[in-house]
């Protein structure tokens, strides 16, 4: 089994988490590839030097059935790793050291735990769908992949106007702050602070969501995940710019973007006897009586 292991900079760790992460991969003899800036953390860290042959860069190569990228920090660590797989089409394994967390798999805590299941090839993998986003990204010009969601807000004081079409239909103008489309995975995300529906993981479909729309009878709109989305962006006094999952790009002020379901998609690891429902409560404390 080869752990293809992934974090990045701007973490708080601590040399104890760092030491027990070293701890159990070597426990387990696992072969190792890390990315070139944890590589550096990690000797400056605690003195591990990951030898150069087994450090990797923006991408990751292509890799066997038997390797797993297991990405260290939290839900935006995970996304980035996931931009990084490339061509290589392996499992995903998320270890939470950052807050709320609903794509990692368990905490640092329960490391040696992740790692034994693993090593006994006992934990659970689920296809999770990707959006496929075509349009005005500049200099850009390929299609991009994103795990959560896609989209386009207004950058300054001006107000955005957004286009919604559903395969060739109008659906709605949006004017406001501007619009999210997000994958089931994603509607825990952005998509859930504007305020759109929570999805199980398992579902066929995308929602669109309004941000901040100026005509208040704007809702978010659940649509069958074979829809193709099309979104034309309309701006005045602002600029306005696009976002898949944690990268941002400027884009131009009457751009154009195309959204559907990805050939593509991930496997993504899911907590030992842990369900998306128990999750929702734990991660959101629904049920907590915070009146006493």
């Amino acid at each position: 089994m080869k752990i293809i292991l992934f974090s990045r900079r701007g973490l708080a760790f601590s040399t104890e988490e760092l030491t027990a992460l070293k701890e159990v991969i070597e426990k387990y003899n696992f072969e190792l590839a890390v990315n070139e800036e944890f590589a550096t953390i990690l000797n400056e860290k605690i003195g591990w030097q990951i030898p150069t042959e087994q450090c990797y860069g923006a991408t990751i190569a292509p890799e066997s059935n038997e390797a797993v990228l297991v990405c260290y920090g939290g839900d935006g660590t995970l996304l980035e790793g996931v931009h990084r797989l490339g061509d290589a089409h392996i499992p995903v394994l998320g270890i939470n050291a950052g807050h709320l967390g609903f794509l990692t798999s368990d905490t640092r805590q329960g490391i040696d735990r992740l790692f034994a299941a693993l090593n006994e090839g006992k934990l659970c993998f689920e296809r999770r769908s990707l959006l496929k986003v075509e349009g005005d990204f500049g200099e850009e010009s390929h299609a991009h992949l994103a795990l959560n969601e896609f989209s386009v807000q207004r950058h300054g004081a001006g107000m955005l106007s957004v286009e919604i079409f559903v395969d060739e239909q109008l659906v709605a103008t949006s004017h406001g702050d501007g619009v999210i489309v997000s994958t089931p995975t994603g509607s825990t995300a952005y998509s859930l602070s504007a305020g759109g529906p929570v999805v199980a993981p398992s579902c066929a479909c995308f929602v669109i969501t309004p941000i901040a729309p100026h005509n208040l009878t704007m809702r978010p709109v659940v649509i069958p995940d074979s829809s193709r989305i099309r979104l034309n962006i309309k701006t005045r006094r602002s600029k306005a710019f696009a976002t898949l999952d944690n990268r941002s790009y400027a884009t131009a002020p009457e751009a154009t973007f195309t959204i559907s379901r990805a050939e593509e998609s991930i496997f993504l690891a899911a907590p030992h006897n842990i369900s998306f429902y128990d999750t929702l409560r734990n991660k959101m404390m629904w049920g907590v009586d915070i009146r006493s």
